[in-house]
């Protein structure tokens, strides 16, 4: 890593308010500076906005105008708060809070309770789905888990708009909600989910903030001894807001005005969960002398990237594309966008994979290599063909690194060692920080090359690699650090849940990717009816799915890739079309709703045999449907099994064994999880359906071409009741 690189995730503490200033833009600097009345900032995607806020703050507390004590910075995620913090200690500005709007009402409501209420707060869930259940029982309405997620979003939605049950019905209509189930329903739900929550007195994160408000509305002594605490507020994602969230920030303000804010109408795509533009749009209205500074310098993304960016947004309607901000690349000119259209869903996996496999052959980390998609549902497919390839990958959304079982134990070890390194033979020969950690983590089972394959032994070799890498980081950046000084790094870290950088290929929904970005970015599933999503229908909808494709575009630092395929399953009728939104951006494409013209002219590839960019030629498959009750099938284990969940299962059970004891043998010999063999579920559908030949295995999900050739045979002889000749070999 160079000293650049170092100096950027460890830089040095300022040595004045002025060196506060030192790179930044002439927009950036007009923020940093402007630390009286309401500022209103505009931010477009890679402008460095949280630059720019983090060294406003500073630059008041150095320079003697803000107390660190009386300064709360408020964000979104509690990465992004933890970040904030990180940068505003490098700038000598520790001691201000930098919190979710959640983190900072707890804090209050936690400190306030016996005195607002008196007696122990109750206890606060971490998921509602189990009460929304349990208030589906109590109302004798049967939920499938679907519809519980879905119940469950309306009440929080609900919640954060300040709509009581009663209210349900006419303010999902006044929204124009599209409601799971009748309204009346929902609402006798909501109310039900309400009582249980008294009753076993217990509150949910949205209650966090409704007791908040409740609290500072109706002592007015806790309000202004809150606001005798936080003069000056800084709101980040200020797009992202909901009203619940906005009444809170005014009762923390008063009759202050002392409020920087932070967004852009551009990256709104929270709208279903209540979050509105509408607070950052007219906040200029509201105050009406207020600063306004836009930030259109893009330091992230190549012209090329910004350019398709920009065209998204050319084509904008509404309110937020009245607002929208021209970006302009910083960056030198990188590669054109690569358009490649599939013939169908698993090809367009296998073929990002196969992608992916080369860059990284050609030395792109896999750390800088992401897949997004519009819903979580096209996860599965991803992983397999990414397991297929042998690519590591990280699911975004999954365990916190600091949660995962390995960290814990390798953070145990390693607080062992700083407190009892002279007594550990481990440490004998480790001379400086790294070496350290090294010999440390090596009794944890990090070792100096990665284990082949993926799966979850690569995955905790890869949580150990992360760790070892932050050492040699810190060590780089602070010459003389100790074991100790490492160990509480991690501890403000986990803290903070700021998870160092995980060598594996990001798999990430387009919502979850939000405020991330990478050197190499593969847009998926890009075609009508996922993007924009089928339900999308009123005009305020539809854009707010062009935004999302958008926040996905700006994750791109210098190669974007974008795919569709024309139908879901092998086999499956070609009736899918690209995506309305790349009308007139795409080559070959003009900007209408109409269809645009097929073939591969201007630099579009198309993933099917015979042509640039085709995947391996599939056995055709009919459309996916139960082979017990003929229900077509949407969710992706329910495919591979052929059957729905729910539906009896007529598994050989003793082929199953010998499957996976095959499986496991082959698994040896290659050096590479189970599951990249077969998954548990193919290995289910092959003991229920015990094909004859080639024709009737190929036609289960998740066994391709690649592997019907390198593993058909065996599978065949397993369920003909022989087995493959002893020591059998595939490589």
């Amino acid at each position: 890593m160079t000293a650049a690189t170092h100096s950027t995730l460890f830089p040095q503490v300022p040595d004045s308010a002025d060196a506060v200033l030192d790179g930044l833009d002439p927009e950036q600097r007009e923020v940093a500076t402007a630390l009286h009345g309401p500022v209103c900032v505009l931010a477009g995607a890679g402008t460095g906005k949280t630059r720019a806020i983090t060294h406003r703050i500073a630059y008041g507390v150095r320079a003697g105008i803000l107390q660190p004590s009386s300064v709360l910075a408020v964000t979104f995620t509690n990465r992004a708060a933890g970040e904030m913090r990180g940068r505003l200690r490098q700038l000598g500005a520790g001691g201000v809070q930098a919190r979710t709007f959640h983190s900072a009402a707890l804090r209050q409501l936690q400190y306030f309770w016996p005195k607002a209420i008196g007696g122990s707060m109750p206890r606060l869930v971490d998921r509602k789905i189990q009460l929304v259940a349990d208030a589906a029982a109590a109302c004798r309405v049967r939920l499938d888990r679907g519809e519980l997620r879905d119940v469950t979003a309306e009440i929080e939605w609900s919640k954060v708009t300040q709509t009581v049950p009663a209210d349900y019905a006419p303010a999902a209509a006044k929204a124009g909600r599209e409601a799971p189930r009748d309204p009346a329903e929902i609402a006798q739900l909501y109310a039900a989910y309400e009582d249980i929550k008294r009753e076993r007195s217990v509150i949910d994160f949205e209650d966090v903030l409704l007791l908040t408000v409740a609290v500072l509305q109706d002592r007015h002594d806790i309000a202004e001894q809150v606001r005798a605490q936080y003069q000056h507020f800084v709101v980040d994602e200020y797009q992202d807001v909901s009203p619940l969230q906005q009444r809170l920030l005014e009762l923390w303000l008063g009759e202050r005005d002392d409020l920087c804010v932070v967004g852009d109408a551009s990256q709104t795509i929270y709208s279903f969960t209540g979050a509105t533009p509408d607070h950052l749009l007219d906040f200029r209205t509201r105050h009406p002398g207020a600063t306004v500074v836009k930030l259109v310098r893009d330091y992230r993304s190549t012209p090329q990237v910004v350019h398709l960016a920009n065209g998204l947004l050319a084509q904008a309607k509404g309110r937020a594309a009245d607002h929208r901000l021209e970006l302009v690349s910083q960056r030198p000119a990188g590669p054109e966008p690569v358009y490649t259209e599939y013939t169908d869903e698993p090809a367009e996996a296998e073929g990002a994979a196969r992608r992916i496999r080369e860059l990284m052959d050609a030395g792109v980390p896999a750390a800088e290599i992401a897949v997004l998609f519009r819903t979580n549902a096209q996860s599965e497919t991803y992983e397999q063909a990414l397991a297929d390839a042998g690519v590591p990958y990280q699911l975004r959304g999954a365990e916190r690194f600091f949660d995962r079982p390995e960290v814990r134990k390798a953070g145990v070890a390693l607080r062992g060692a700083a407190r009892f390194g002279g007594n550990d033979s481990l440490l004998d020969d480790a001379v400086d920080l790294p070496s350290q950690v090294r010999a440390v983590l090596s009794g944890e089972g990090w070792t100096p090359q990665p284990p082949a394959g993926s799966g979850a032994v690569r995955e905790r070799w890869e949580s150990l690699a992360a760790l070892v890498n932050l050492a040699q980081d810190f060590a780089a950046a602070k010459p003389g650090a100790t074991l100790a000084d490492l160990v509480a790094e991690l501890d403000e870290r986990a803290s903070a849940q700021h998870a160092p950088t995980v060598q594996g290929v990001t798999l990430a929904s387009l919502h979850s990717a939000k405020g991330l970005e990478w050197d190499v970015v593969f847009l998926v599933g890009v075609a009508e009816g996922m993007m924009p999503i089928t339900y999308a229908k009123t005009d305020e909808q539809i854009e707010e799915e062009r935004r999302l494709l958008y926040v996905g575009v700006t994750r791109a630092r210098e190669r974007l890739h974008l795919s569709w395929a024309l139908s879901r399953s092998p086999g499956g009728r070609p009736s899918r079309r690209p995506s309305r939104f790349l009308d007139g951006l795409r080559p070959g494409s003009t900007a209408t709703t109409g269809r645009a013209p097929a073939g591969g002219a201007g630099g579009i590839e198309r993933g099917i045999p015979g042509t640039r960019g085709s995947a391996p030629r599939r056995v055709q498959r009919t459309p996916a449907r139960c082979r017990v009750c003929g229900r077509t099938l949407t969710d992706a284990g329910e495919m591979k099994l052929m059957r729905c969940d729910d539906c009896p299962s007529d598994m050989n059970e003793a082929l199953y064994e010998r499957l996976r004891e095959w499986r496991a043998d082959q698994a040896r010999k290659s050096g590479q999880p189970a599951f990249c063999v077969f998954t548990d579920r193919t290995l289910m559908a092959i003991a229920e359906t015990a094909p004859d030949d080639e024709h009737q295995l190929a036609r289960i999900p998740g066994v391709g071409m690649r592997k019907l050739t390198r593993y058909g045979a065996d599978v065949l002889a397993i369920c003909a009741g022989q087995y493959p000749a002893a020591g059998a070999d595939h490589d």
